[in-house]
């Protein structure tokens, strides 16, 4: 092979991107992660038993994943069972904390997927959370814990990626701190409908403002007794 430096490598021809440190990361550990209002520990088959009533009782919940609802505790714990022993996706159940601060019983599930260590780049998704801990200050610390985990480890972009008409999720992504950054027109069939899927993207750079304004909407002054938040999460502005 010739010694030659390619064209647009050196001597001022355009450049490829922007140098970036190409050490792999780390990466993510099945371990126990606990916040102030929920523990999320890594999914176990013996956690399908707590969750098989959140599972049956909301069938709806299942509307946007490629799997579900089930009719019967034998499928829905085989599916448990697969992504509890999955080395591709990393899943943790999220335990809710009880008023005496101590972890509840298992509310649902989500996961760091895509994990690319080379690229430092990875996914937060396979979110399910049904009524009990959907749009709850748990559900939000919950993706906040794997967030911050992902950072930690060095992953300069976190992505999120749902159906377009999935207006929840899309809300809950930008209420993180995530920027649509395009749509893939017929990007998937899923359950016999077409998928337009919108992505997202979390930078490094931008997650230190957004873990602070994270933190400071997770205060304990901020719910009242009931446990409502007594002001928004705000969405960052747009970048110009």
């Amino acid at each position: 092979m010739s010694d030659a430096i390619l064209p647009g490598a050196d001597a001022g021809g355009p450049q490829p991107g922007d140098p970036v440190d190409p050490t792999p990361r780390p990466r993510p550990e099945r371990r126990v992660l606990a916040g102030r209002s929920v523990t999320l520990e890594p999914l176990a088959g013996e956690h399908a038993a707590a969750l098989w009533t959140p599972a049956h009782e909301a069938p709806d919940s299942w509307a946007w994943l490629p799997f579900g609802p089930f009719r019967r505790p034998a499928a829905f714990t085989g599916l448990v069972r697969m992504m509890a022993a999955s080395e591709g996706e990393l899943i943790w159940v999220a335990r809710p904390h009880g008023p005496d601060g101590e972890p509840g019983a298992p509310a649902g599930w989500l996961g760091l997927l895509d994990i690319r260590p080379a690229d430092a780049a990875i996914e937060l998704g396979n979110i399910w959370f049904p009524p009990g801990l959907a749009r709850t200050r748990a559900a939000t610390e919950a993706m906040f814990l794997l967030l911050d985990h992902a950072f930690a480890l060095g992953y300069r972009r976190v992505a999120w990626k749902c159906n377009l008409l999935n207006l929840a999720s899309c809300r809950a992504a930008e209420r993180l701190g995530f920027r649509l950054e395009g749509v893939l027109r017929a990007h998937m069939i899923v359950r016999g409908r077409r998928r337009d899927t919108a992505y997202f993207g979390l930078l490094e750079h931008e997650w230190p403002e957004r873990r602070r304004a994270i933190l400071d909407w997770l205060r304990d002054e901020n719910f009242s007794a009931a446990g409502q938040a007594l002001s928004s999460l705000r969405r960052p502005s747009a970048e110009p």
